[in-house]
């Protein structure tokens, strides 16, 4: 039912296709990057410049009702022309029943990463859907001015960093801003302080399907986070997302475990905070220091659009190094598209530590299925970070809830 759902759209969409008289239309674009919409809408003053009968309206949602808002538009036959599509698990409930037109060949990706293909293509069926537009990376974000005057340099090691916290701590300085209360927080702070211990070779054992969360590399990988409870800000179960932000932003706390999305947003709100990033600390000296990555999303197209051929088009735009330069430069994020070049300092850092990467563990992997790896993961740290579970026990947990569906937990 559902795959002939998707042909008929695909054959709706390609009989608008051969009916519409040129690029002329008005396309609606939807997004859940509400601090984005003015570079979008330069973007799409920059494709105007080349196809100036195609008029696209920008409209951007609350990143919190965004899926649901579009899944329902979508679902009652209506919704956008170009759609900003999440990734991975966010990307299939929309792809698969049909309301995303394939991609096949309409889109040109030579040159695209392979991962950045993957998080935009249904298992299923193996088709792409959107065009990927950025990779995100986890990092530790640290006040430099905070550390030039305590005479600190970012540490290295695992030694090093619980050092540094200490000596800031002694200064009378919250060596770090995360705390607990936010859900996914507790998930980043697997992702951008830890991944160092449990290593790339877990993830490809996790793909294969000889190792679970119960694994001694993960476990102790996540006993290594209550060895930071004391560096947190007080109180820190009761500190939300936005108000570890702040701590940052004020200088109330010298370093931040987050994501490359922060960078743009750390600018705008404070111009005047010198900051910088490191990755995760290395188990010891000489190891490798490992980043968590995973792309953020992409850019399709409606299958049941009335104006597929001027949204495709659109996308090619989104394909071409002017567009990926722009995006990074404007943004602050690491473009998709190949031979983009990053002036910011900070982008170039990155670009760099993505060379020894890991995958966001649970967003790349297991968060298809209902329980979600990630709320699993997320529920599991908020307690442990609370004293009320071992690190043992949520690895136990989230392999015996991944179990439900992932078959080769189930051995």
């Amino acid at each position: 039912m559902r795959k002939a759902r998707l042909l008929a759209a695909a054959t709706v969409a390609g009989s608008v296709i051969a009916t519409t008289p040129g690029i002329a239309a008005d396309l609606t674009f939807w997004s859940w990057r509400q601090e984005d919409k003015s570079v979008y809408e330069e973007l799409i003053a920059d494709f105007q410049k080349t196809n100036p009968d195609t008029n696209i309206t920008f409209e951007a949602f609350e990143p919190q009702n965004y899926q649901t808002i579009l899944s329902t538009a979508l679902a009652g036959g209506t919704g956008p022309d170009i759609i900003h599509v999440r990734a991975y698990g966010n990307l299939e409930t929309v792809a698969a029943p049909g309301y995303l037109r394939p991609l096949g060949d309409d889109v040109d990706l030579t040159g695209f990463s392979p991962l950045a293909i993957a998080a935009e293509t249904m298992r299923e069926d193996g088709q792409l859907y959107a065009v990927p537009f950025a990779s995100q990376t986890l990092v530790i974000y640290y006040n430099a001015d905070i550390f030039a005057e305590n005479n600190l340099t970012p540490p290295e090691t695992w030694d090093e960093f619980l050092a540094t916290s200490q000596s800031l701590l002694d200064a009378g300085v919250t060596p770090l801003a995360n705390g607990t209360q936010t859900a996914w927080q507790n998930e980043i702070l697997v992702g951008a302080l830890v991944p160092s211990f449990y290593g790339a070779a877990f993830e490809e054992d996790l793909v294969a399907g000889t190792a679970t969360f119960e694994d001694e590399r993960f476990v102790g990988a996540l006993g290594k986070l209550l060895e930071i409870t004391d560096y947190l800000p007080r109180g820190f179960t009761g500190i939300d997302y936005p108000s570890a932000q702040q701590l940052f932003l004020s200088g109330r706390a010298a370093m931040f475990a987050g994501g490359s999305w922060e960078i743009a947003n750390f600018r705008n709100q404070n111009p005047d905070l010198n900051f910088d990033i490191m990755p995760s600390p290395a188990p010891a000296a000489g190891e490798p220091r490992l980043v968590s990555t995973f792309f953020d999303g992409g850019y399709a197209v409606n299958a049941a659009s009335e104006n597929a051929e001027a949204a495709l088009e659109f996308l090619r735009f989104t394909t071409t190094t002017d567009f990926g330069n722009k995006l990074a430069a404007k943004l602050s994020n690491i473009s998709a598209v190949p031979g983009v070049k990053f002036e910011d300092p900070l982008l170039a850092k990155i670009a760099e530590f993505n060379q020894t990467s890991a995958s966001y563990l649970m967003l790349v992997h297991f968060r298809y299925e209902e329980p979600s790896g990630s709320v699993l993961l997320q529920q599991g740290v908020q307690r442990m970070m609370a004293g009320e579970a071992t690190p043992e026990e949520v690895g136990k947990e989230v392999t015996e809830g991944i179990a439900t569906y992932h078959a080769p937990f189930q051995q």
